[in-house]
C-alpha cells in the first residue's frame, strides 16, 4: 500500500472512531451518524442474514439481481439483471446480465457471481435459504437449477410453474444479494464458500461498502468508488448502537449525530417542536408478536393460545407506548399486502380468557418466561402484556437479553414466550403465509426453520394451503386463499400479533432526501445530502 493511501486510511479511522467515541458535535458534511440499536447483527454474510439491522445494512451495500421502486413496490427493476424472459413452460426464468459493471473489489460482476451468490446461500443452509429452497431447489440440484449461460446470462429453474411476480420479489431479498465469488473464494475455509470471513467481512458491489462492524458499538459504511450507478453525495454513514433513547435525543440535539432511530412517543413529539429537527414517517411491512412455545405442554392447549390472546390490552398499549409508532394490527399479513384481513379480532377481555384457561385445566393460571430484547419499545409491550396476563393468573417472568442472546434462544426453539419483530422478506404475501402457517418438518433438524418450526407448531393442512396459494395464477382467488389462513392462524396459531410497525426517525434539518422504505432493507442512504 503506498504511503499516501496508508495517511488517508488512518484519517478516514480517526475521523470515524472519534464519531464513535465520546461527543463530538458538529458531523462532518460528508459523514452521516445514526444512532440505532443494532445489537440483533449476527453475521454480515446474505446467506445469513436474518435480522432487521443487518439486512439494512446489506441493503445499502450489496445488489441483487432485480429491485423494485420503495415508492410504487409494484413497479420492479433490474439491478445486476438487465432484463429477463419466462419460459413456456413457467419453469424457468433467464436473467440478462447488465455488461461492464464491478464489485467493490474491481472484479467484473458476471453470471457466474450471481450463480455462486445463490448456491450458496442453498449449500450453506442458513436460515434465510428457505426462499430459494421453495422453488423445489436443494443441495443436491441447485447447480443444475441455477446455472450461468457464459458471462452474461443467468438461467433460474424451477420445479413447478410459480407465479412469475412471486419468484421476483423472491429474489430482491437479502439472501438473493450478489457475492463477489472471486474475493469470497479467496478467503474461502475448508470448503465453506468464504462463510466464515464473510461474517465479518464484505465483497459486494452496491454504493457503499462495509468497512468496519464492532459488535454492540458500530458499523461503517464507506463511499463505494467502483459502483456502477449514481455515487452517493456521502463518503460515509455511521451507525452507532446508542440503546437507549434518552441517549439518542440527546446526541441529536446536540449535533452529535444527525439521526435519532428509536426516540420513543414522548421523545417524538418532542423533539418534532424543535424547528431544527424533522421527524421522517413511513408505515413499514413489519409485526410486533409474541409467540408461544409448542413444546410447553401448557401452551400447547388450544384454550391456552386463544386465552393470551384476549389477555393484551391492545388499546392501551397503542395509546401509549406505541403511540407514533404503529397501529393495531392483529393478522399476519400486513396491511398493504395483497389478502390483507385488517380487522382485530381480539380485545382485553379477561372474563373470556379466565373462561378458557379454566377448560384447559388452569382455573389459577400458571407460570411462565418471556424472552424480551432489552430495548423499546419491546420491553415496553413485554412489560404491559405481563401485567395484563397477570389479570388471568398467568404470572409471567420477562427474561432480559440482546437481541443476539434471545434470537439465538428462539431459533433453537428453547424459550416459553418470544417477542419481537417480524418483518416481510419480499413483497408478496407468501412470505409470511409461509413464516406464520408453513412448518414442513416439524423435527429439531427440519430444513424449513419457519417461525411455525421455531414455535414446533405442526401444520399439515395449512401447509398444503400455502403451497396451493403460490401456484394460483388468479389474483382474486389467491388473496381470498391468504385471507381464510388468516383466520385459521388465529384461530388456531400460536401467535399473538399485536402491532404493525410506523417507522419514525428524528432527522436533523440539515439532512435532506431522508426516506424510510416500505421494508426493513429498504431504508436507503445513497440519496442523502447533507447541507
Amino acid at each position: 500500500m503506498r504511503m499516501s493511501s496508508m495517511r488517508g486510511m488512518l484519517a478516514a479511522t480517526a475521523v470515524i472512531f472519534g464519531l464513535m467515541g465520546p461527543a463530538a458535535a458538529d458531523t462532518p458534511k460528508d459523514t452521516l451518524v445514526q444512532a440505532w440499536q443494532i445489537d440483533d447483527i449476527i453475521s454480515l454474510d446474505p446467506a445469513e442474514i436474518f435480522e432487521l439491522s443487518a439486512a439494512e445494512i446489506a441493503g445499502n451495500t450489496y445488489e441483487r439481481l432485480i429491485g423494485y421502486d420503495i415508492q410504487d413496490v409494484s413497479k420492479l427493476h433490474g439491478e445486476v439483471a438487465e432484463s429477463w424472459t419466462v419460459s413456456a413452460d413457467g419453469k424457468s426464468i433467464t436473467f440478462k446480465i447488465r455488461p461492464d459493471r464491478k464489485f467493490a473489489s474491481g472484479n467484473p460482476i458476471t453470471a457466474g457471481d450471481v450463480a455462486f451468490s445463490l448456491q450458496r446461500a442453498v449449500l450453506l443452509d442458513k436460515s434465510p435459504a428457505f426462499i430459494i429452497n421453495q422453488f423445489g431447489i436443494t443441495k443436491d440440484n441447485v447447480k443444475e437449477m441455477i446455472k450461468a449461460n457464459g458471462d452474461g446470462e443467468l438461467v433460474f429453474s424451477m420445479d413447478k410453474p410459480y407465479a412469475v411476480s412471486f419468484v421476483l420479489y423472491c429474489l430482491t431479498s437479502t439472501v438473493a444479494s450478489v457475492v463477489d465469488q472471486k474475493l469470497a473464494m479467496e478467503n474461502e475455509k475448508d470448503g465453506d464458500f468464504g462463510y466464515e470471513w464473510l461474517k465479518t467481512h464484505y465483497a459486494g458491489s452496491g454504493p457503499f461498502k462495509i468497512r468496519d462492524w464492532r459488535a454492540n458499538e458500530a458499523v461503517v459504511l464507506e463511499r463505494n468508488e467502483n459502483y456502477s450507478g449514481d455515487a452517493p453525495a456521502l463518503a460515509r454513514v455511521i451507525y452507532r448502537h446508542v440503546p437507549e433513547t434518552a441517549t439518542q435525543r440527546l446526541l441529536l440535539e446536540k449535533g452529535d449525530i444527525d439521526v435519532a432511530r428509536n426516540l420513543g412517543p414522548e421523545e417524538i413529539d418532542a423533539v418534532g417542536k424543535d424547528g431544527k429537527i424533522q421527524i421522517v414517517k413511513a408505515p413499514k411491512g413489519t409485526l410486533y408478536y409474541f409467540s408461544l412455545n409448542q413444546k410447553n405442554e401448557i401452551l400447547a392447549k388450544p384454550q391456552v393460545r386463544q386465552a393470551m390472546k384476549y389477555l393484551v390490552d391492545y388499546d392501551a398499549i397503542a395509546d401509549t407506548i406505541m403511540k407514533n409508532l404503529g397501529e393495531t394490527h392483529q393478522n399476519f399479513l400486513p396491511k398493504g399486502f395483497l389478502g390483507a384481513v385488517n380487522d382485530n379480532a381480539f380485545k382485553l377481555d379477561v372474563e373470556k380468557a379466565k373462561a378458557l384457561l379454566t377448560e384447559a385445566g388452569y382455573p389459577d393460571g400458571f407460570a411462565i418466561t418471556m424472552d424480551v430484547r432489552s430495548t423499546q419499545p419491546v420491553t415496553g409491550i413485554a412489560e404491559a402484556v405481563q401485567q395484563s396476563l397477570a389479570k388471568g393468573g398467568i404470572k409471567m417472568e420477562i427474561i432480559p437479553g440482546d437481541g443476539k442472546q434471545t434470537l439465538t434462544k428462539y431459533r433453537a426453539r428453547q424459550h416459553d414466550l418470544y417477542i419481537g419483530q417480524w418483518g416481510a422478506d419480499y413483497q408478496d404475501p407468501h412470505t409470511n403465509a409461509q413464516t406464520f402457517a408453513s412448518n414442513p418438518d416439524n423435527a429439531d433438524d427440519g430444513a424449513s426453520k419457519t417461525l411455525a418450526w421455531r414455535n414446533a407448531w405442526a401444520t399439515p393442512e395449512l401447509n398444503k394451503e400455502t403451497d396451493a396459494a403460490i401456484l394460483e395464477s388468479d389474483t382474486a382467488k389467491r388473496a381470498a386463499l391468504y385471507e381464510k389462513m388468516q383466520k385459521e392462524v388465529n384461530d388456531t396459531g400460536p401467535f399473538v400479533i399485536m402491532f404493525q410497525q410506523t417507522e419514525v426517525a428524528a432527522v436533523n434539518d440539515n439532512v435532506k432526501n431522508y426516506v424510510l422504505g416500505p421494508s426493513f432493507d429498504t431504508n436507503l442512504v445513497a440519496p442523502i445530502t447533507k447541507e
